[in-house]
């Protein structure tokens, strides 16, 4: 996080997760972009920004989408470095996709040296089945996957599943997140003072 020169907040803000979870559906939903329904990997990193007001708090969030497929890790561990938050992302439809999170988080503190705060999104919540599957991450496990990565790494964390094809909770899951930002640097300048 550092302040602009008008005083405004930035914030950078790392979205990892597998493949084809939805990520960069995420980010284009939040800027205001049209979804796509064919599956195109993010080759890389993609990068887009936002200005937003937050309880009357001007905010430019700096959005890095890293590329989740294997074999990216070398250009991915480059973005890390600095970053304010992590948007961390699984799909509900794909429990592999949510055993993998522990795996994100590792490569994060890898290279960031710390865990900052976390929105965990449970994204595609458009495709979950009314049947009981065994391959679908359930609401209950996503809160307690949420409320054990706040208790054992003491990092503010919220937890929303969202649709980036509906835009369910895209919007609200980036105002929480800043919402969190802002009350963590207010409590570093407090303690600063």
């Amino acid at each position: 996080m550092s302040p602009t020169s008008s005083g405004e907040l930035m914030f950078k803000v790392v979205l990892l997760g597998d493949g084809a979870v939805g990520k960069t559906s995420i980010r284009r939903n939040y800027l205001g972009k049209g979804f796509i329904s064919s599956h195109i990997a993010t080759i890389g990193v993609d990068f887009a920004q936002k200005y937003v007001s937050v309880d009357s708090q001007t905010v430019r969030l700096v959005i890095w989408d890293l590329a989740g497929q294997t074999g990216f890790e070398r250009v991915r561990k480059h973005y890390y470095n600095g970053c304010s938050a992590l948007i961390l992302v699984y799909s509900v439809i794909d429990r592999e996709t949510f055993d993998n999170l522990t795996w994100w988080l590792v490569e994060a503190f890898k290279y960031n040296q710390t865990i900052p705060p976390t929105a965990i999104l449970a994204n595609k919540i458009d495709l979950r089945s009314s049947e009981n599957n065994n391959h679908e991450v359930s609401t209950e496990e996503g809160l307690q996957f949420r409320d054990m990565f706040k208790s054992r790494l003491e990092v503010p964390a919220v937890f929303l599943e969202t649709s980036a094809k509906t835009g369910e909770n895209i919007q609200e899951a980036f105002t929480e997140l800043t919402r969190l930002l802002i009350e963590e640097d207010k409590k570093r300048k407090m303690k600063r003072a």
